[in-house]
């Protein structure tokens, strides 16, 4: 089995490709903008902006969140 390579990455590069992550989707691009244009996360909101259902959206934010990219609750 293979082990993972990340720990050999700095952490500038490590930090990088997860902000690369996080922003690798459409939907994730589409909830940053609905966030700046809002200044607030809810989650119904962006629901009804986006053509996805609470718990595709509720997982995005969760990785835009973890990526550093958003504080707050949602």
């Amino acid at each position: 089995m293979a082990t993972p390579k990340t720990g050999e990455f700095t952490q500038k590069e490590q930090h990088l490709a997860a902000f690369a992550k996080a922003i690798s989707h459409p939907a994730r691009i589409a909830i940053l903008k609905i966030l700046a244009e809002q200044n607030e996360c809810i989650c119904g909101k962006i629901v009804d902006v986006l053509p996805l259902a609470q718990s595709p959206v509720s997982q995005h934010l969760k990785d835009l969140k973890n990526a550093g990219l958003f504080d707050g609750t949602f």
